[in-house]
């Protein structure tokens, strides 16, 4: 660690320790209602300036820089080095610069190919051949995240965005850093830097459970209990394709209540309005076709809150304002996008539209944005984010890289590091050699049950069904499920998994329903689910499994129901790119 007024560290360094184990409550349960936190912790005195701390728990090992200087000073540099033994491989997210949406695949690499060359955004895993290591970070706040570069050898070195010196609007989304100063972060005072973070998984599947960036994460004192999670019916995705109407479909008022009536007859808690409800340079003015005042009206006599899509730039210029009138019109929450950045300035800003909307009791989605590093615990309104090459990608991607191995890659590596709005629910569904991108009329690559799986194994406490009503009305039997499976859970359970191959995960609702979810690759297999989580009690349950020509055709799966209990074994067929789902409830 650098600083501009630096200090050499003293010759007899004081070290101070202390033991935690306490239960967290999250506002928002993304895998639990309690948290076990327990850790041991030193914290070095360096000098007068600074203090580095770590922290060791039973899934992962922490560091962090503490600065107790006084005054206004800067951050040169910092040193990040992280070097294995007996590695073998990673699974890399290569990006091309730091301006990024950080919506990338994971490129499996042996170590010593990863050279300075080969920059990354985080989080990236690690195969250290008896455990699998996820580097990663925790409670960014003003300071810029951390990337890293391969050594060429066995491990990583970090690199950070320096201070943006000099920037340039070239649309009415994208501002870029054009030039940057010699420094990280300008502060002032004592600062406690971000969490450096490595989960340690004996098991894949360990992953799926960790909740480090989370713990790490400063937590709130304020009353969040106003906090709504639920799903969302989405318009961009399917562009507004709706059939069967008297009214010509697009972003106007009429497309909108067909939403609204779709997401009340359902039990959906949101619909959004995406890009084009406004002028994207003045979010003040919304366009001839929709009256947000009637609309809003509309929603909330059908009990559907609305959620607001917005440029980062529109907002950042006029926020207050923008923000009041939302609250006037009724709005429940706003998703913010296009931002791509993560220097010292960008990271300031996701805290102050964090700040703003609560207290405007406002959600938040971001979009275009950096990965999740533990913001929901100190602002539970920040529900979710995207940062995740997702289901959107089905729209233009021609290289098939949205496909079904990278769909269960990513609970691994970019789940693990929070909720990802991966924006699941496709309901024309085709195998990999019948997919082909469509803009206006997209499909999923993989089966119907493998989307379906989507919303027990992916946490995102916004959920988007992404695509259209007319759809989703043609399928009351996925309906049965999409309507009732929820976006918390009060435990969660992995029963099988491995990276880029399968992952099956039982989660237990707050009504005592649990769900199973089941996701494949490319490789047809067949899975045992072992129930013996379950007590006493005789159970039913209902399944939407591949049908038998699932590996030809990926609409094709089967709805069944049976008696089960805690000693049941339920055998699961996966077609290429399957899935399985299962809803158990008491008799």
């Amino acid at each position: 660690m650098k600083l501009d007024n630096a200090l050499p560290f003293v010759k007899n360094v004081k070290a101070q320790t202390n033991s935690v184990n306490e239960v967290l409550r999250p506002v928002v349960k993304e895998k639990k209602k309690e948290v076990e936190n327990k850790y041991n912790e030193l914290i070095l005195n360096l000098n007068k300036q600074v203090k580095l701390a770590f922290r060791a728990f039973d899934n992962g090992v922490a560091y962090r820089w503490m600065i107790t200087a006084s005054g206004d000073y800067k951050v040169v540099d910092e040193e990040v080095n992280v070097n294995f033994s007996s590695a073998s491989k990673a699974w890399y997210p290569l990006e091309k610069s730091f301006y990024s949406h950080n919506e990338r695949t994971y490129v499996q690499w042996p170590l010593d190919s990863i050279d300075k060359d080969k920059l990354a955004s985080l989080p990236a895993l690690v195969d250290a051949g008896n455990v699998k290591v996820l580097l990663t970070e925790s409670d960014l706040f003003n300071y810029p995240g951390l990337w890293i570069v391969g050594n060429g050898r066995n491990g990583f070195h970090g690199t950070l965005p320096q201070y943006p010196l000099e920037e340039k609007e070239t649309s009415d989304r994208d501002v870029k850093v054009i030039k940057r100063e010699n420094f990280l972060a300008k502060l002032n005072g004592p600062q406690q830097l971000p969490w450096r973070l490595l989960m340690i998984a004996k098991n894949d599947g360990d992953l799926l459970t960790n909740q480090l960036v989370y713990q790490l994460n400063r937590a709130t004192t304020d009353d969040y209990s106003w906090v709504k999670a639920g799903k969302i019916s989405w318009d961009w995705w399917n562009a507004n394709n709706i059939t069967g109407v008297d009214f010509k479909s697009g972003i106007n008022n009429e497309t909108y209540k067909y939403y609204i009536d779709f997401a009340s007859k359902y039990g959906l808690e949101y619909v959004v309005l995406d890009e084009g409800w406004s002028d994207t340079r003045d979010l003040l003015k919304s366009i001839p076709a929709i009256n947000m005042e009637e609309l809003t009206a509309y929603a909330k006599q059908k009990n559907v809150g609305l959620i607001l899509w917005t440029t980062w730039t529109a907002l950042d210029k006029n926020m207050t304002s923008a923000l009041d009138q939302f609250v006037k019109w009724g709005i429940k929450g706003i998703k913010v996008d296009f931002m791509q950045r993560d220097d010292q300035k960008m990271v300031n800003y996701y805290e102050r539209v964090a700040q703003e909307a609560a207290k405007r009791k406002l959600l938040v989605d971001f979009h275009g944005s950096y990965k999740p590093t533990g913001i929901q615990r100190l602002y539970p309104n920040v529900l979710t984010r995207e940062g995740v090459y997702g289901l959107e990608q089905n729209k233009w991607d021609d290289s098939k890289k949205i496909d079904a191995k990278h769909n269960v890659t990513l609970p691994f590596i970019r789940m693990a590091a929070g909720p990802m709005d991966y924006t699941p629910g496709a309901m024309i569904n085709a195998q990999k050699d019948d997919w082909y991108p469509s803009f206006n009329k997209p499909m999923s690559m993989g089966t119907r049950c493998h989307q379906l799986a989507m919303y027990v194994v992916y946490e995102s406490p916004l959920q988007m069904l992404a695509d259209n009503p007319t759809n989703y009305y043609k399928e009351p039997e996925c309906m049965e499920f999409l309507s009732k499976v929820p976006v918390e859970w009060n435990d969660t359970k992995v029963l099988n998994g491995k990276v880029g191959e399968y992952v099956t995960m039982a989660r237990n609702a707050s009504n005592g329903d649990w769900y199973i979810g089941a996701m494949n690759n490319w490789t047809a297999r067949e899975l045992e689910i072992n129930l013996s989580f379950l007590d006493d009690k005789q159970y039913k349950i209902t399944i939407w499994k591949d049908g038998v020509n699932a590996a030809r055709d990926g609409i094709d799966y089967k709805m069944q129901s049976e008696e089960v209990n805690k000693n049941s074994k339920l055998k699961v067929l996966l077609a290429p790119g399957g899935g399985w789902v299962g809803r158990i409830t008491a008799k």
